[in-house]
């Protein structure tokens, strides 16, 4: 097991708005992130599932998303029986509300700094939908009656990002992302770096991982605008890798470690990372 390095104390039919890149594929491409654009163009995400000259085409053209996570701690003797009706009610919400493009959910694999225990991530078409989500009252009941009785803390990190302009990487769907494992990472960067600094070593953490297509499914990260959590985390990060083989080999590389060492880690006051093993959890609207 590689221990990683990230623990620093200190589907209904959407409509996306979509957006050209006209910079060419063999240069440098950046997009969006954070607070402004600093010299190049910062580039927000990376899908890099295997592919041909159409996936080479697709990143000409970017679909605006909101990632949503949602870290819990769940109560200590939580049966499995519990906990099992509590990720299916969660996972068949996308059945029952409009608006989530895709979701994944398990438990966390190790022990967590913070003794968060299960995670969920779900992606949304806009921040009006996500509010709207906030606000729906089957997802207040769900939280109500089926996950806050079985848990005794939790914390929300949402983020604006961008997706490659292909129906299986919006929605996360075809066998590619039937499995794996998801890693979510959140930062709180320290104030004085937010801007240049902050911009720079997100943009070195997501050039490394389109370089990895056989390791990494899809990269996304943002600046936190959960005004809850903000102040705690400012920035999220999640990145589907195509198994737990892929994740340690991505993480124990030294190109790795030079990124996490030389830029994120000097600017980060706090850190949290933690990742899940992606199933098929619920089939069933419950």
């Amino acid at each position: 097991m590689v221990v990683l390095p990230l623990s620093h104390p200190m589907p209904q039919a959407l409509t996306f708005r979509s957006f050209p890149l006209y910079s060419a594929i063999s240069s440098n491409v950046y997009g969006r992130h954070g607070n402004g654009i600093t010299g190049r163009k910062q580039f927000t995400v990376f899908s890099c599932a295997d592919g041909n000259g159409q996936r080479e085409r697709n990143l000409l053209r970017r679909r605006e998303v909101v990632e949503h996570i949602c870290l819990l701690k769940a109560n200590k003797g939580l049966s499995d029986d519990k906990e099992k009706d509590m990720l299916d009610y969660l996972y068949t919400s996308q059945y029952q509300m409009r608006g989530i493009v895709a979701i994944s959910l398990g438990q966390i694999s190790d022990q967590a700094d913070e003794d968060y225990t299960h995670a969920v991530f779900m992606r949304f078409q806009s921040k009006e939908i996500l509010a709207k989500f906030y606000e729906n009252p089957l997802y207040l009941q769900l939280m109500k009656e089926h996950v806050l009785p079985y848990c005794h803390g939790q914390i929300n990190v949402d983020y604006e990002s961008e997706v490659e302009d292909d129906v299986l990487h919006i929605f996360r769907k075809g066998e590619e992302y039937n499995y794996g494992v998801e890693f979510v990472l959140l930062i709180a960067f320290v104030e004085a770096a937010i801007g240049g600094p902050v911009n720079d070593a997100l943009i070195s953490l997501q050039e490394l991982t389109i370089e990895h297509p056989s390791l990494i499914l899809q990269c996304t990260q943002g600046s936190n605008f959960n005004s809850n959590s903000s102040e705690e985390y400012t920035h999220g990060v999640v990145i589907r890798f195509r198994s737990f083989d892929a994740l340690e080999i991505f993480l124990s590389s030294s190109r790795y470690k030079n990124v996490w060492e030389s830029k994120l880690q000097p600017i980060a006051r706090k850190t949290l990372a933690i990742h899940f093993s992606v199933d098929p959890v619920g089939t069933e609207i419950m």
